[in-house]
């Protein structure tokens, strides 16, 4: 039986660090070679980090990729290493190098560059047009990168027709909720279709507003998966792959026969190059048992935002995050989560009771740090606020209280969670969720001022759902039920609901699904058989709330369409709807 072992290292890398990405690179192929392994590949990019943005516009960047690729080729002594990085000829190329015994062997350049959503790579990148086929200890190997695999009739059955027995997708795919089963599918589709061995690799980890699930996988040539790696967290898979059984699945497809010879001709040029003929070891241990079992929905969620959280503090070079705590329970999950990332020692927790805080709000987050093990500052606004109702007086006489009064305590809290940030040093995560983000209940330069948005991309109906999960994961009530259960209100004012100002959340996450993730029309929304009044004002509040969007901090994305990068609009705009 003929048998390749191939290793998947999906590695958290940092863009930028070269020294960082390299270490992280040589030490897995020094556990995939001591495992006997044929070859590893790593994830897209995975030199210099996924996405560079703007950094591949530096020379000094392209020079420096390309130096700790020839480090990282020292280190291919007895083993095929498959590895991401920034090609340059002319041009820049998003490429993988196979490298083979301290030489740079190949080079695969990726065809299709996506240019959608999060991605910009048209941007930077000129696309490949040739679809190398390897042979890598006496098989064929096929390699390309990501967006590549999305494609019927792509590179990879252009390698398949080629004679690849296996295709080596290296990835950098970001998370959102449900992406792993939608990857899955559409990979056995591919592996089906082509008759092959898929290897999908997939970065993992958090960048800026990104996070990478892993998730890496293999399936055979009927679709069948054999291995995945770990979600969240970094991991070398090995398997042992058996390359016979699709030749044999091939004898008995006479559809393979009567296609392949016409996509061969079609718009990709397939190319053939002898890595090694024969396995390394021809007779190698066995491998451990591996579990092939995810999250699922919603605690995948939760790791995406404590890895998001970890990473982009940690990568960033802080230590401490501060949280205003409310006894709200959007500020709850913020430090629930930060804990979780972070550590207990590493989170500080501030109350600032105003005059309208109900004596409820301010225990339930006395009891929230207790139960958490947090240090909990209490710093009363009143203070702050009478000075500034006083400094007032004369300007506002003759008019009644509204917002403006209540947006003053809510930038008297930033104020003070800034101060804390800079005396100490501790970054502010903010507390906002997606659904005020969307419709503008949020204060500009008050709740929303800080470093990083936890909760930027999660709808007010999930933070209550992510809750209940926590505490299913703790066996006991670590986030109070009170908090819960309680009604949302900013406390800004008498007696104040969010309710007062906003379609109850279980209407408004709905409608807000179909008007930003979905771009619906109102018609369309209405007719889903959702409220026309509650549809026009959530649509009006969505489109008069862009300019405070572009001023909000970072944060993790986790649904098909965030704020931000993901979904960009004007904000001087004449287009409206309702």
């Amino acid at each position: 039986m003929h048998r390749l072992r191939v290793g998947m290292a999906q590695i958290n890398t940092t863009v930028g660090d070269f020294a960082g990405n390299t270490k992280k690179i040589l030490t897995a192929v020094e556990e995939a070679r001591a495992l006997n392994t044929d070859v590893v590949a790593f994830p897209e990019l995975a030199i210099c980090g996924y996405p560079p943005e703007d950094l591949l516009l530096k020379p000094q960047f392209i020079r420096e990729n390309l130096r700790a690729l020839e480090k990282v080729a020292e280190g291919s002594s007895g083993i095929t290493v498959i590895v991401g990085f920034v090609d340059t000829e002319k041009d820049i190329y998003n490429a993988a190098a196979v490298l083979h015994n301290g030489k740079l062997a190949g080079v695969y350049r990726k065809a299709y560059l996506p240019n959608y959503g999060v991605f910009d790579e048209d941007r930077y990148f000129r696309a490949g047009n040739t679809c190398p086929v390897y042979t890598v200890a006496g098989v064929g190997i096929g390699i390309n990168i990501c967006e590549d695999i999305w494609y019927e009739g792509g590179p990879a059955t252009a390698q398949a027709c080629a004679g690849a027995e296996v295709i080596i997708n290296i990835s950098a795919s970001p998370y959102h909720a449900g992406r792993g089963n939608y990857r899955e599918r559409m990979l056995a589709t591919r592996a089906t279709d082509n008759v092959t061995i898929f290897v999908y690799v997939n970065l993992v980890g958090g960048q800026d507003e990104l996070v990478f699930d892993g998730n890496s996988m293999v399936l055979d040539e009927k679709g069948r998966l054999l291995v995945r790696g770990k979600q969240f967290d970094e991991d070398l898979i090995v398997c042992d792959l058996d390359v016979e059984s699709v030749f044999r699945a091939r004898l008995h497809d006479p559809r393979w026969r009567k296609e392949s010879p016409n996509l061969e001709t079609q718009r990709w040029q397939a190319t053939s190059l002898v890595i090694s003929e024969k396995p390394l070891i021809e007779t190698k241990p066995p491998l451990p048992q591996r579990e092939n079992q995810v999250r699922g929905l919603p605690g995948e969620v939760y790791d995406a935002l404590v890895l998001g959280t970890r990473d982009y503090i940690h990568k960033n070079g802080f230590e401490k995050v501060a949280v205003g705590l409310s006894g709200g329970i959007d500020s709850t999950l913020v430090a629930t989560v930060a804990v979780d990332a972070l550590g207990k020692s590493n989170v500080v927790g501030v109350s600032m009771p105003s005059r309208y805080s109900s004596p409820g709000s301010i225990s339930d987050a006395e009891l929230l740090a207790k139960n958490l093990g947090i240090q909990l500052l209490t710093i009363p606004i009143e203070p702050a606020f009478q000075a500034y109702l006083d400094m007032l007086m004369e300007t506002l006489a003759g008019t009644q209280p509204d917002v403006t009064e209540e947006n003053i305590q809510a930038r008297i809290r930033g104020n003070i969670l800034m101060a804390l940030s800079n005396k100490f040093g501790w970054i502010v995560l903010t507390t906002g969720n997606k659904s005020e983000y969307a419709t503008g209940y949020t204060t500009l330069y008050g709740d929303m001022a800080g470093g990083f948005a936890v909760l930027k991309d999660v709808p007010k109906t999930l933070v209550k759902e992510l809750s209940i999960y926590r505490n299913s994961l703790a066996g006991t009530e670590l986030i109070p039920a009170v908090i819960i259960n309680k009604p949302p209100s900013a406390e800004l004012r008498p007696d104040q609901q969010d309710i007062d100002s906003l379609p109850p959340y279980e209407l408004l996450d709905s409608i807000l699904t179909a008007y930003v993730e979905e771009d619906k029309s109102i018609e369309q929304i209405v007719g889903m058989g959702l409220d026309e009044a509650a549809v026009r004002k959530a649509a009006q509040l969505v489109d008069r709330s862009e300019y405070k969007r572009r001023q909000a901090p970072p944060g993790i994305k986790i649904t098909p369409r965030a704020f931000g990068r993901d979904r960009r609009l004007p904000i001087t705009n004449r287009f409206k709807e309702w």
